[in-house]
């Protein structure tokens, strides 16, 4: 933290602000409020670790920052970006809605990097992605979404161990996220597979018995480990169709698992979706 004034108002804020986020916070020697507010600022801008930089202002030996603020009462924060005023809040306010201030401002470094992360995989570069999701978790190891899409490039490659690993060490907020049931779902498939028949001996089971939804199930299982989403559904409708009770109503379950996992072909899960409809209704 550090005090500014007039004359160095331009270095310490709009300067610094070119680097990383300022937040101005004004107070005055008389304000029991701002006597609360300034310390747990100080606090967090230790906690935060350089995320954003604290600036203060006394406002009573600072008339021309006050005024030009038109500012009616301290305590009073501005934060600034680039050089730019772009929020601000007035009054003493609770710890979460100041951490819930700050974090719009200075986004977690872990998230930064899961953001690179999503952009490579969307332009298919998943050795770089790669990269990116190890430095996320890394900076932030309870970064389930980086880790989420770590096991599910670990996956694709067929390193199932790995996955496992970091799928042990998910924080129980992990189920929370939009993409952890279908990271499981196929996890546990991948997991699967080593214990069961070939694809080959599967399908002629079922050539020879088309009623044993056992041998569809592990047949579907065997396409979502592989991300052969087409097989696999089509191999969990028909078991469906042919016994909504079996195994606890399986196959829709795993339907709406696989229609996660596929969001990236919308035809074939708008095609399934349809088609499951129908079956059910």
């Amino acid at each position: 933290m550090i005090d500014t004034t007039l004359s160095s108002f331009e270095q310490d804020v709009i300067e610094a602000s070119m680097e990383v986020p300022v937040i101005l916070e004004f107070w005055a020697p008389w304000c029991g409020r701002c006597q609360a507010m300034v310390p747990m600022m100080e606090r967090l801008e230790r906690e935060y670790g350089g995320r954003f930089r604290l600036v203060t202002v006394n406002a009573e030996a600072n008339a021309e920052l006050v005024s030009s603020f038109s500012l009616s009462s301290v305590p009073h924060a501005v934060a600034f970006v680039d050089g730019n005023a772009v929020a601000q809040f007035a009054g003493a306010q609770e710890e979460y809605f100041v951490r819930a201030f700050i974090d719009r401002l200075a986004p977690n470094p872990a998230e930064l990097e899961h953001r690179c992360a999503r952009e490579a995989l969307a332009q298919r570069r998943p050795e770089a992605a790669e990269k990116y999701l190890k430095n996320a978790i890394a900076l932030d190891p309870a970064c389930d979404g980086a880790r989420l899409d770590m096991i599910s490039l670990l996956l694709e490659r067929g390193e199932t161990a790995d996955a496992r690993r970091h799928f042990d060490v998910l924080s129980p907020r992990a189920e929370q996220q939009f993409a952890y049931p279908g990271v499981r779902t196929r996890l546990e498939a991948a997991e699967a597979v080593g214990l069961l028949p070939t694809e080959e001996e599967l399908r002629g089971r079922i050539a020879a018995d088309e009623g044993d939804l056992q041998s569809r199930l592990a047949l579907a299982e065997i396409g979502i480990a592989r991300g052969d989403y087409a097989l696999a559904l089509a191999e969990l409708l028909e078991i469906v169709r042919r016994d909504r009770i079996f195994r606890d109503d399986i196959g829709r379950k795993r339907m709406i698992a696989v229609f996660d996992m596929a969001a990236t072909q919308p035809e074939l899960v708008s095609e399934f979706r349809n088609r499951l409809s129908q079956v059910l209704f």
